[in-house]
């Protein structure tokens, strides 16, 4: 249920539609299925998509690996550009101090790329591996494979 002020303006609008207007997901599914994954939380709370949302509510939201706090100044129904959807909300500077850092560590971890081998070894590498391992010596056939067609019994 929707109320309006006297300018005619809603001060409630469902909270998927909201997310999708203040530009936090690209659509409004995607902004449901986020809800119901528990990844948003209204004043503390798990919430419904169909939940309203009014200015003054504090919204967290887990985006990624960013988790984001911002407290609800305004609702649109209308999905506008980028510099009307920021003035939807306001983030709280603990937040923002938060993901700054989480950045930061990004930012300074190791890339986990690097530390994988790239593909399969060369014939070289399996040569080094074997002789590090004590398999199979070079110059010897394997007692599993024999090139002889005769039974050695």
């Amino acid at each position: 249920m929707k109320t309006t002020n006297d300018d005619g303006n809603s001060q409630k609008i469902r909270l998927d539609k909201w997310l999708w207007a203040a530009r936090f997901y690209k659509t409004r599914s995607l902004s449901s299925e986020a809800i119901d994954k528990g990844h948003v939380r209204l004043n503390g709370l798990p919430v419904k998509p169909s939940r309203d949302v009014k200015p003054g509510d504090t919204l967290e939201l887990r985006i990624g690996p960013d988790t984001r706090t911002v407290a609800v100044r305004a609702v649109s129904g209308v999905r506008g550009p980028a510099s009307v959807a920021a003035l939807l909300y306001e983030e709280t500077a603990a937040s923002l101090q938060q993901r700054a850092e989480a950045a930061e560590r990004r930012r300074l971890a190791p890339e986990p790329a690097h530390s994988q081998p790239m593909g399969r070894p060369t014939k070289r590498d399996r040569r080094q591996i074997e002789d590090l391992r004590g398999t199979a010596p070079r110059g010897e056939w394997n007692d599993r494979w024999s090139a002889s067609l005769d039974d050695p019994d």
